[in-house]
């Protein structure tokens, strides 16, 4: 398992309220959120400033066909 960082009172609200309207777990949904995040922050960018390439294989800004 990966770490996982503790939310804020105010993400944790939000993410529950999406949860809500989508009809899901929170689980689902923040990995749903994640998955469409690299559509909207500059991916090289991203990976410009990457400190795990490890990670490549399994990371959404990977835009390479064969991850």
């Amino acid at each position: 398992m990966a770490y996982t960082p503790e939310l804020n009172e105010s993400a944790s609200a939000t993410l529950r309220r999406i949860s809500w309207a989508l009809n899901q777990p929170m689980t689902r949904t923040i990995n749903e959120i994640f998955a469409k995040i690299p559509k909207y922050i500059d991916r090289q960018k991203v990976c410009e400033s990457c400190k795990d390439p490890s990670a490549c294989n399994t990371c959404g800004f990977n835009d390479n066909e064969a991850a």
